[in-house]
Order: C-alpha cells, then structure tokens, then sequence
C-alpha cells in the first residue's frame, strides 16, 4: 500500500489499494437553527414513509447529506447548508425514518436497520430523479453512505464520510453503553435534541439505538458492512478527528485499506463533530475533493 502524508491542518494518508460523562462533554451537536431564506422544506414518499428533507442550491453537482444517530438536517448540517458553494453544489440533506420531522413513525432499530436507512436514501433520490449524486455522510450516515456506495456504485460520483465505522468492535460496545443514560449528557449536548423530540421521546428512543447497534456485536460478529467495502467504486474521501472519543483510530484505518483508491486525512485536533467545530475547514476541504 502506497502512502503519501500531506499538511492540511492534518494529516493526509493515501491508500493506493484499495463514540462515560468525560466523552459526552466532548461530542456537541449545533442547536436547532432558523432557517435561511433559500432553504427549503419537502417531504417524499418513500417506502410507505414520508420523508421530511432540505433543499438548497442550484450547482449541477448534487450532494446527499446524512446525519448522525437521531440526527437531522436541522440539528447536524447547518453550517455545510449554509456554507458550501450553492452555485456548484445542489444540497439535499434528508432525516431518516423516525429522525427530525420524518415522523411517524416512531424510530425503531431492527436488525440490520442500516440496510433500511442505505435503501430508503437511495430510493429518495431515484424518486427525486437525482441519477447521479455523492455522499456526505456523519456518523451513522457514514455508515448508510457505506452501505449506499457498496450497493449502488452506479449513481455515486464520489463520498465523503467521518465518524463512520463498518464494523462493531468489543471497546466500541463500552463507548456507547456509557451513553445510555441522557441524564449523564451535557446540557449542551442534550437540550438540542429535547427541543427537537421531547424528552421521552428521545430517552426511549437513544436507549433504543444503544440496543439495537449493538446487536450488531452479538448477532453478527460486529459485521457491519465489512465485506462490501470492495464493492465501493467511487473516489472517497475518508476524514477522522484524532481526538472523537466516539470512534478510535482503528476504523478510519480499515476503511481507508479496504475501499481502493480512498483517501484518509487524520485531523489531530478534531474531536467527533468536525464539520461543526472548524465547518470552514472543513467545507473547503470537501469542495476542493468534490471538484477535482
């Protein structure tokens, strides 16, 4: 495997080949925002649900954006819809069933739900007519991009993921039960998502997520999408903040030997939510990828 290290505020890897009270303080989500002007509010069905998402720009380069667990374009991409390039860029960033204003349904987790949210995504953008798209994806929408690039390489120009991970691992197990209990979170970092569920809702169903992805750990050997990464095709580019607590070291690595052609950058000051703490930085580092 070839390697070429880069500055760029951090450290950029090439591969040739191919988330406890101390964490919590550390991962913060942005507060709900007011909507600008030029961003609009749909819904599409899709699957039998109706999809809630945002639109804005007008570029000919049409870029999906998904969020987080429980997350939505409201509470996870603000400054990306506000500050990425809308004369090159057409920004849809959907909530996934049971998330932001895609309900009802109530969020469940069955097993393989990240099967359900890839295909849901995929199948907003056919219905959309949207034939040719990347990903941004965050968190649990890295791992939906994923699962999107392995299963429909044909409709990606390129991916951009961060926070993201293919497999479960035991230490990983440990990081999310340690979050279980919302009443251990920071003000900061439960308010927004009160404001945007109500507390019930969002204890019951974060008690829901801890549960049902670590079912992946107990039922299928921590196997995500493991064995598809060699079915992903497009360019992508892989970031990871040095600092997450949420996701170690050993999942950027993984998935930057098994997707050919990817790129990793390691940021070392960046914590979980990168593209919110240095949204600036981290915008033009996915124009400038997305352009080339």
């Amino acid at each position: 495997m070839a390697t070429v290290c880069l500055v760029y505020r951090a450290i950029v890897v090439n591969n040739s080949l191919g988330r406890c009270g101390s964490l919590l303080r550390n991962f913060q989500r942005t507060t709900l925002r007011t909507l600008s002007s030029d961003v609009s509010q749909h819904y599409q069905e899709v699957n039998g649900v109706n999809i809630h998402y945002e639109k804005t720009g007008q570029g000919n380069h049409t870029l999906l954006l998904l969020p987080g667990a429980l997350g939505s374009s409201q509470t996870d991409f603000s400054p990306q819809l506000s500050g990425l390039n809308r004369d090159k860029f057409t920004l849809i960033a959907w909530d996934p069933r049971g998330y932001g204003k895609s309900r009802p349904p109530d969020r469940d987790f069955p097993k393989k739900f990240f099967d359900r949210d890839a295909e849901d995504a995929a199948q907003l953008m056919k219905t959309l007519g949207y034939s040719k798209y990347s990903l941004l994806g965050w968190s649990d929408g890295g791992i939906t991009a994923l699962l999107i690039a392995a299963r429909h390489s044909s409709a990606l120009r390129k991916m951009v993921l961060w926070g993201g991970n293919s497999f479960v691992a035991e230490e990983d197990i440990k990081l999310y039960e340690a979050t279980r209990d919302i009443n251990d979170w920071s003000e900061r970092m439960r308010t927004p998502m009160i404001n945007m569920y109500g507390e019930e809702y969002f204890r019951k169903t974060w008690e829901a997520w801890v549960d049902g992805i670590s079912r992946y750990w107990t039922e299928f050997e921590g196997d995500i999408c493991k064995a598809e990464l060699k079915n992903i095709k497009c360019p992508t580019l892989i970031v990871h903040g040095q600092k997450d607590p949420l996701v170690p070291q050993y999942h950027p690595d993984h998935l930057v030997a098994n997707i050919k052609g990817s790129k990793l950058i390691n940021w070392p000051d960046a914590k979980h939510n990168l593209h919110l703490r240095y949204a600036d930085e981290f915008n033009k580092l996915v124009e400038d990828f997305l352009s080339q």
